[in-house]
Order: structure tokens, then sequence, then C-alpha cells
């Protein structure tokens, strides 16, 4: 059979990967927190008709003469750049400006983690910070508003870190009257006229956060090749500030993707041309036997 028919059917099968990945960037364009996919293309190997040789007394040198057998799927990346931030003027409502993920965790003891961009963080019934699929929101605490913040320790591991609660009231005459959360994650609700500290949200950062496995819900989950996390304080040892009442949007270049679709849909066709000329090729070789 012609190799040709083989490398075509091997850019179709790598450019609908593509595809499929500019497709998802497309539809995660208004996705908080989305971090755009990436495909990267490599040669597979060539079949060598005749080596190189090296120039004699009589004659020069001599090139191998190789013929490629197709492409393969190098690398799907995940972008990790910075989307923008756009304000929401809502309190619970979260945007790192830099380095760092928040932390995440199904249960209350906290045994297994994901990590996520996305701040769009609310209550429950009980006053545990959460996200929208019910995740709770990690940090430092010591588990009881304070009025002291040096009582809320800032240091330890995913180990260490608490369930956040905001309480609605903390007793029948201290309702909740207002919330700020500064640069560094901390918690500052008032009560009754007197100021309380919550506690402080935690930021997690990875060796290689290109690394990171996608785990659906806008989080990821932690791989060996991503190394451990980093348990940290928003705005200081390379982590980026928290900024309030805003989210971080996807980063996903719409006018880039688009491009990327014509040029990976007319590579496409071209893979289908060449296919088709191998076909007719070896038509007339059948034809040569009549």
């Amino acid at each position: 059979m012609l190799k040709s028919l083989y490398s075509g059917v091997s850019g179709l099968r790598c450019n609908q990967t593509k595809l499929d990945v500019i497709s998802n960037n497309i539809a995660n364009v208004s996705t908080s927190g989305f971090k755009a996919g990436r495909v990267t293309f490599q040669d597979l190997f060539s079949q060598t008709l005749s080596g190189a040789q090296a120039a004699t007394e009589e004659s020069g040198g001599i090139k191998a003469q190789q013929v490629g057998l197709g492409v393969s799927i190098g690398a799907i990346d995940t972008v990790m750049s910075n989307g923008s931030t756009q304000p929401t003027n809502r309190d619970l409502d979260f945007a790192i400006s830099g380095k760092g993920f928040f932390v995440l965790s199904p249960d209350e003891e906290g045994e297994t983690f994901t990590y996520t961009r996305d701040g769009a963080f609310y209550t429950d019934n009980e006053g545990n910070l959460v996200n929208g699929e019910g995740m709770h929101v990690l940090g430092f605490s010591d588990g009881d508003p304070t009025d002291d913040m040096d009582d809320i320790d800032t240091e330890g591991d995913l180990d260490d870190l608490e369930l956040l609660n905001i309480p609605d009231q903390l007793d029948d005459d201290e309702r909740l009257e207002s919330l700020s959360v500064d640069s560094t994650g901390l918690i500052t609700a008032v009560y009754g006229g007197e100021t309380y500290y919550i506690g402080r949200i935690a930021l997690a950062a990875f060796g290689n956060p290109e690394g990171l496995e996608k785990a659906g819900n806008n989080a990821y989950r932690e791989t060996a090749n991503s190394g451990e996390a980093l348990v940290g304080m928003a705005g200081t040892g390379g982590f980026g500030p928290i900024q309030q009442s805003a989210l971080e949007m996807s980063n996903v270049d719409l006018a880039s993707e688009m491009t990327e679709m014509i040029i990976t849909s007319r590579a496409y066709q071209a893979n289908v041309n060449s296919i088709k000329t191998s076909d007719e090729i070896l038509q007339e070789l059948v034809n040569v036997s009549r």
C-alpha cells in the first residue's frame, strides 16, 4: 500500500484531535478561571531508503534518503497564563492576581484535595465557604471567629488546613453585618458592631502547574508531574494577592482560536485530498490488470 495513505490518515487523526481541543477552548471562552488547551504535533519515524555517506577522495558526501511516515500528537498542554480580571461587586467572588490555586476538599476531614482558579464561592446552610459544586474552600483558621488576628496560624501543609466557616450570627444579638477579604486572604467580619477574624483563605502552588490534571468543574488534581502542593498565604512567598469582588476570566484568546481553527480545518482538508490522490493512484494500478 502507498505510504501516503497512512500519512494522510495520521494527519486526519491529529488534526481532528486539535479541532477537538480548539472547540473545547471556544466553548469555555466565558468560563471563569478556565485555562486553554494547546496541541503540538511531531513527525513519526522516517523510513530510510539509503543511509548517509561521508566524503571520500573520489566523491563528496551523500545525504541520507528518508521518507516520512506521518504525524502524531506530541503533547496536549494546559496554558496556565493568567486570564483578565472582571469586577463582579459580589463579596464572595475572588480572583488570584498571579501564582496560586484555591484549595478545595469534598469532605469536612479534608482528606482529598482539588485545586481551582475559579473563585466564585458561596456559603452553605451551615455557613461553610464552598464553591458551586459544594466543595469546601480550605484555609487557615482556629475554628472560631476571633478578635485577635495573631490567633490565626498561616503556616503548615495541606493536612493543617481547615474549613472556613462564616456564620450568619454569633449569638441572638450579633448577626453578620459586613464581610471583607484583604489581599492576603484574611476574612474579616463585623457582628453587632464588633470586628472578628474568621480565618485566611489558603493558596497552593506547584513546581510545574502545567502538569496538573483537569478534574472537571474548573478543578485540577495533583499528579506526579506537577509536584506536591506548596501551601501558603496570598501576597507572600511568590503567591499572588487575592482580589475580592472579582473573578478571573478564561485565558482563551478567541481571535487566535478562530485562526487556529481555520488553519487546522484547511490542514484536515489537505490530508483528505492526499488520501483521495493516493486512492486514485491505486485505482489506476488496479486498472492496469484489466
